[in-house]
């Protein structure tokens, strides 16, 4: 598979492309927390639609068995077109993005 230019590497797990192992390896922790019942649920790439036409795709939303909803982007290099855009959905919304 082709790498980018901060050299991840495109892979695959249960027929989802992932944009890094990383991103892969959390899916499958992500997986194995919710057979445990440590989470209820997840949703993969969840886009919020900001002013001017603006999309973000968060890579993971998860929903915990208390109510608490989180939003986790797995990060290995942040871009500046990272920052502005967690900047804008932390100010447009009351989510607030997690690295990891």
């Amino acid at each position: 598979m082709r790498r980018n230019k901060y050299n991840a590497q495109i892979c695959e797990a249960d027929g989802q492309r992932f944009r890094s192992k990383k991103e892969r390896n959390y899916y499958l922790r992500l997986k194995e927390m919710q057979s445990n019942g440590e989470i209820l649920y997840f949703w993969s790439q969840v886009c919020f639609r900001l002013t001017g036409g603006i999309k973000y795709y968060v890579d993971f939303m998860v929903h915990y068995p208390n109510g608490d909803l989180r939003f986790i982007d797995v990060k290995g290099h942040k871009t500046q077109v990272y920052k502005l855009k967690k900047k804008l959905v932390e100010a447009e919304t009351p989510y607030k993005i997690e690295e990891v």
